[in-house]
């Protein structure tokens, strides 16, 4: 998953020990990319925005050079961007909720950037909305200005 190399590339780079730790989220099993605590404040929240990153880059790419995408067969690339959108949907979720994992990427997020983690949620969110609302209207220039907006904000928190 794209979401994940994010994460591990980091992980790599800062020489993390990056490992996989078997995680749920209320019952519902899946795996977390794990690194090292103690790390400076700001490659936390490098490591833990990555996968949100790499989302955002592959939305990004495929909204612009494909923007007719709805009205394309094309379900890799309809999966690709599904599973981006509702990702960052769920982790809102969590976030608003303030639950699941320990290791859950906005928890991570908040704690290094010293926002509250329902703030992250709401960052996360508004990218997915407007992406999902740009793929069932692609003529919709405020809609491809607020998600990049609210997505180099995201990226900006790093200086925080």
């Amino acid at each position: 998953m794209t979401h994940e190399s994010g994460h591990l590339l980091l992980d790599v780079v800062f020489d993390a020990d990056p490992g996989i730790r078997k995680v749920d989220f209320h019952g519902i099993p899946f795996f977390a990319i794990t690194h090292r605590g103690g790390l400076p404040r700001h490659r936390e929240f490098l490591i833990s925005s990555a996968g949100f990153w790499v989302q955002h880059a592959e939305t990004e790419w495929l909204l612009t050079r494909r923007p007719n995408l709805r009205h394309e067969r094309a379900p890799f690339a309809k999966g690709v961007l599904a599973f981006d959108v509702l990702t960052s949907m769920a982790y809102a979720g969590a976030a608003f909720a303030r639950t699941g994992p320990s290791e859950r990427d906005t928890r991570g997020m908040a704690a290094s950037s010293r926002v509250d983690e329902r703030w992250i949620g709401a960052l996360v969110l508004a990218p997915a909305i407007l992406d999902a609302w740009r793929y069932f209207h692609p003529g919709s220039k405020w809609a491809a200005r607020g998600s990049r907006g609210v997505k180099i904000g995201l990226v900006l928190l790093v200086a925080r």
